[in-house]
Formats: structure tokens, C-alpha cells, sequence
């Protein structure tokens, strides 16, 4: 089908700013994130109003978009003559994909729902080149072959300040139990990875200076990359100077890796004090070039 007549849908862990969003002519669907009795949806507060209400009384929860949220939001598209394409974050974490599959059922073969296997920047770089893809006028199924290559090629490493909220969170219950040994018995600061959509434990380190350069020394391992972004919660400026340093580190021009601030659907998780590295490696796992068949 030609791209002209496809739009793009996501979900808010995407972490795309709303200009941006505006400009690409996507539509998000928001998860949300409760304290105690208020709910509200993902965006709907600023990360600084956010983070004030994580001091309490209630610790914060985020809940999957609805199954008849997604059914809102691709009804009037396909009603337009839209074919729908609909990437969501990694089903390893989430139960966002599943709410999207259920409800693309409604509306036959118009929606196409893909686990970009991501979140944060990695989801937002998919989002960037199916549009772009789209306004091509490519056809449906070679753009969702972009997204599948791409997640084959994106990695993400982070150093954590706390494992209280993904402990709460219950979104890596595979390594909680060593991970709350070793930061217990040691100290230690734990570095997660995110590989083929589920995270996992990557390393320790005894520090958080120490963290930053293992997660250096694991994005020039996968080097040369097609693109990077710094990710993190509430440490903009220690961000920046990590940018730097892995620009210095890999030659990626400084002003092509963003920082993004992780939104509180993620940071529920996450926690404050995250910095972590999304790379997106030039060369497939199998050792072939980008897009090779």
C-alpha cells in the first residue's frame, strides 16, 4: 500500500516532545501513572510536578493504556482510509503491546501493531523512521521491516542510583533477587542492559563514576553506531558531560546524541538518578550492514 495512506500511532514512553510529535503528524496513547486515589494521564504532568509528588505520601504506579484507548484513537483513522501502524514498547516490560493487538482485532487487516522491542529513545527512533518511511511512499510491510531491523541493531546500557523503584515496580523480577544482594551486601551500582527488548543485568560497579565508564567501555564494543542518545532521570547536567565523553569516545558529532529526560511512565520505574546510553549499531548482530538482506 502506498506510505501516503499510512499513519503512525505510538504510545507516551516514546518520550517524544509534542513539537516534535505535531511535526510528524503521530498520535500517542498516553499510559498514566497514579499516586494513591489520583490518576493521571502520562504528560499530563511536567517531570518536575511529577517527581514533587514522589515525595509522598504515595509512591507512584503506571498502568498500561486500555484496550478501548487504543480502539478510540484508531477508529476514526481507519474511518479516514488510513492504514494504521501502531509501535509500542517492549512487551517484555508492558503489557502496552497486548491492549494494542487486542484492539487493532476490531479493525481487520487496517492496523498493524509491532513490538519495537524499545522504549524511550530506541522506541522514538522507530517512530522517526516509519513516518519518514511513510512519506516515502513506501509500502506498508517494508516499513514495519525498518522497525525489525532496528531492534535487532539497538542496545541499551544504564546505571541505576536505586533498585527501590523497579524492585516496587516489578518489571525485572528475573534479577531482583541478585540485584538486591549485591547492592545490600556491596554497594554496588547496578548496570542494566537492554537487549532484544527485555532488560537485564549487565554489571557492577562500585561507583557511579565507575558505572559510567563500563557502560563507555560497552557502547564503544558495539561501535560504529548509526545513532546514540543519552537517556536519564533528574541529572540533566551530569547527562551532558557523559554525552560528551562518549562523543569524544565513539566520533559521534556531540550535537547529534540528544538527552532525553525519561517521562514518569518510565521513571516510575526507573527511579531518579538513571543515566544510561541508547546506541543504535551500524551493523546487524549477524555482522551484516543496516537493511542487508
Amino acid at each position: 500500500m502506498d506510505g501516503s495512506k499510512i499513519r503512525v500511532v505510538t504510545d507516551s514512553t516514546c518520550d517524544l516532545p509534542k513539537g516534535e510529535v505535531d511535526r510528524l503528524g503521530v498520535v500517542v496513547v498516553p499510559l498514566s501513572v497514579s499516586f494513591g486515589p489520583e490518576v493521571f494521564l502520562d504528560g499530563e504532568l511536567t517531570h518536575d510536578e511529577f517527581w514533587e509528588k514522589t515525595k509522598g505520601p504515595f509512591w507512584p504506579k503506571s498502568s498500561q493504556p486500555s484496550v478501548g484507548a487504543f480502539e478510540e484513537v484508531f477508529a476514526p483513522l481507519v474511518e479516514e482510509g488510513y492504514r494504521v501502524l501502531c509501535l509500542t514498547i517492549t512487551s517484555h516490560h508492558s503489557g502496552t503491546y497486548n491492549s494494542a493487538w487486542a484492539a487493532a482485532q476490531r479493525f481487520g487487516g487496517s492496523v498493524t501493531v509491532v513490538d519495537s522491542l524499545s522504549v524511550s529513545a530506541g522506541l522514538a527512533w522507530q517512530v522517526l523512521a516509519e513516518v519518514e518511511a511513510a512519506r516515502k511512499g513506501m509500502a506498508l510491510e517494508d516499513i514495519v521491516t525498518i522497525s525489525h531491523d532496528m531492534a535487532t541493531r539497538t542496545k541499551l546500557f544504564a546505571v541505576l542510583d536505586t533498585i527501590e523503584n523497579v524492585r516496587r515496580g516489578g518489571r525485572v523480577d528475573k534479577v531482583m533477587p541478585l540485584l538486591s544482594r549485591l547492592m545490600s551486601a556491596f554497594s554496588l551500582k547496578p548496570i542494566l542492559k537492554m537487549v532484544d527488548g527485555e532488560l537485564d543485568l549487565a554489571a557492577t560497579a562500585r561507583s557511579y563514576e565507575k558505572a559510567l565508564k563500563r557502560i563507555q567501555e560497552e557502547v564503544v564494543a558495539v561501535a560504529p553506531l548509526e545513532k546514540m542518545a543519552v537517556i536519564h532521570t533528574r541529572l540533566p547536567e551530569r547527562a551532558a558531560s557523559f554525552a560528551d565523553t562518549l562523543a569524544s569516545a565513539t566520533g559521534v558529532p556531540r550535537g547529534q546524541i540528544p538527552m532525553v529526560e525519561m517521562g514518569p511512565a518510565i521513571a516510575t520505574h526507573a527511579g531518579p538518578g538513571v543515566i544510561g546510553a541508547f546506541v543504535l549499531s551500524e551493523t546487524a548482530p549477524d555482522g551484516g550492514k543496516a537493511g542487508e538482506a
